[in-house]
C-alpha cells in the first residue's frame, strides 16, 4: 500500500449521496486521502448537485455525465468510463453504494483491472430477481473485498451465499447519519407554504419498473393513489421525464393531488416529516421514515429492507390494499419509542466504516463485523 493512499467514491445516484456523506466526513477526519466520481445516473440540478450542496459533499474529481437509457446503455457507458477514471486515479480502494448501475459498472472494472473495493449497505436481500437492483447486490457483494453491512439480517444472508466473514462489517445505516445530522435544519413550514399545501397531507414516491413500465400496472397503481388522496391531500414529488406513464395512466394535478418537480434532499426530508403518512416504492424513504415516526406503506411485494417493517414504521401493501391500508395508518399514526429503532442507527456509521477503512489501508487486521465491529 501506497504512503498516502486514494480511496474513490463511485456515486451514481441521489440515493447514494446520502449514504456517502458521513463515510466522506469522517474519512477526512482521519487524513485519508479521497475522491468523489459523480457518473452522471442523475445528471441534472434537480436530481444530484442539489444533493451535494444539501449534503456538504465536495466537487467531484470525474464527472462522467452519463445520463439516463436502458440498463444494458447505461452500464455500457459507466464500464467505460469508469475504467478510463480508475486507470488515471489509480486508488488504492473504490468504494461504492447502493445497488445502482454505477455500483455494479464500478464493481465490475475493479475487479477485471485488480483494484480492492469496499461496498456500502451490502447484503441487502429482496430474493426478487425481476428487480435489477437485486442482480446489482449479488453481484457487488460477490466481489467486493470489504462489506458494510446496515442491519443484522444481512449478515445472514452474505454467510448462506457463501461470502467470508472476515470481509463484512456490520456498522449501522450511513443514511441515516445523514438524517441526524439534517434534522435541525428540517422544517417541513417552509416547503409546505411554497408548494401551497394544507396543514394534513402526505407524500408519494413512485417510479419502480413494476408500478410504471406497463399500462395496466401504472392504471392500478394510479387508481389507487387517488383512492388515497379521497382521504387526504397528496404531493408527488416526479421528474418531468418520468411523469408521461403516470399521466398517460390518469395521474395529474387537481385540488387534492399536486404534482411537484423533484426536491432537494433538505426539502424532500422536511416534506416527510411534517407529513401524516407516505406511500412509496423506493427503498431509502421506509428508512427515512422509521427515523421520522412517519407512517409508511411500500407498494411492492418485497423489500429488501425488512428491518423497516420489524423495527419501523413501515408496511407492505399492494395497489389493491393501499386505500384501505391507508385510512389504517391514517387512524393510527406512529409513534417508535428509541429503543426500538434498529441496531446501530445511531448516527455513527460513518466513523465505523471510516475506522475499518482506515485499517485496512495500513494493513491491520481486521475483525469481522459480527465481533468487534458491531461496537459503537
Amino acid at each position: 500500500m501506497r504512503e498516502n493512499p486514494l480511496v474513490l467514491h463511485v456515486l451514481g445516484a441521489r440515493p447514494n449521496f446520502p449514504k456517502a456523506a458521513p463515510v466522506v466526513r469522517a474519512l477526512d477526519s482521519l487524513g485519508v486521502r479521497q475522491g468523489i466520481v459523480h457518473t452522471g445516473q442523475h445528471y441534472d440540478a434537480l436530481m444530484s448537485d442539489v444533493f451535494f450542496a444539501d449534503l456538504g459533499l465536495p466537487e467531484p474529481v470525474a464527472n462522467l455525465g452519463v445520463g439516463s437509457g436502458t440498463h444494458a446503455k447505461q452500464t455500457a457507458a459507466l464500464l467505460v468510463g469508469l475504467e478510463e477514471v480508475v486507470e488515471e486515479h489509480a486508488p488504492d480502494l473504490v468504494m461504492v453504494y447502493g445497488d445502482v448501475n454505477s455500483t455494479l459498472a464500478a464493481i465490475l472494472v475493479c475487479a477485471k483491472l485488480g483494484v480492492p473495493t469496499a461496498h456500502v449497505e451490502a447484503g441487502l436481500r429482496s430474493f426478487d430477481r425481476s428487480m435489477p437492483e437485486e442482480v446489482n447486490r449479488i453481484v457487488t457483494d460477490s466481489l467486493s473485498d470489504l462489506l458494510f453491512a446496515t442491519s443484522p439480517d444481512a449478515l445472514s444472508y452474505l454467510a448462506a451465499e457463501g461470502v467470508d466473514p472476515r470481509r463484512v462489517h456490520l456498522v449501522g445505516n450511513p443514511m441515516i447519519d445523514s438524517l441526524y445530522t439534517a434534522l435541525p435544519k428540517l422544517d417541513p413550514a417552509p416547503v409546505v407554504g411554497r408548494l401551497g399545501l394544507p396543514a394534513r397531507y402526505a407524500v408519494a414516491t413512485l417510479h419502480r419498473p413494476a408500478n410504471v413500465d406497463s399500462p395496466e400496472a401504472a392504471r392500478e397503481l394510479v387508481d389507487a393513489v387517488l383512492a388515497v388522496a379521497e382521504q387526504i391531500p397528496l404531493v408527488i414529488p416526479i421528474h418531468p421525464r418520468g411523469r408521461t406513464r403516470l399521466a398517460e395512466a390518469g395521474l395529474v394535478s387537481s385540488e387534492s393531488v399536486l404534482v411537484v418537480d423533484p426536491l432537494g434532499y433538505v426539502d424532500f426530508l422536511s416534506l416527510v416529516r411534517g407529513a401524516s403518512l407516505v406511500v412509496t416504492d423506493s427503498g431509502g424513504v421506509q428508512e427515512e421514515s422509521t427515523i421520522l415516526g412517519v407512517p409508511c406503506l411500500t407498494v411492492r411485494p418485497n423489500t429488501e429492507r425488512p428491518i423497516t417493517v420489524t423495527h419501523g414504521t413501515n408496511r407492505l401493501v399492494t395497489p389493491a390494499s393501499l386505500p384501505a391500508a391507508a385510512a389504517k395508518a391514517l387512524a393510527d399514526g406512529a409513534a417508535i419509542p428509541a429503543e426500538e429503532l434498529p441496531v446501530l442507527w445511531d448516527g455513527q456509521a460513518g466513523p465505523r466504516i471510516a475506522r475499518v477503512v482506515s485499517a485496512w489501508l495500513k494493513g491491520d487486521n481486521l475483525a469481522p463485523a459480527a465481533h468487534a465491529s458491531v461496537q459503537p
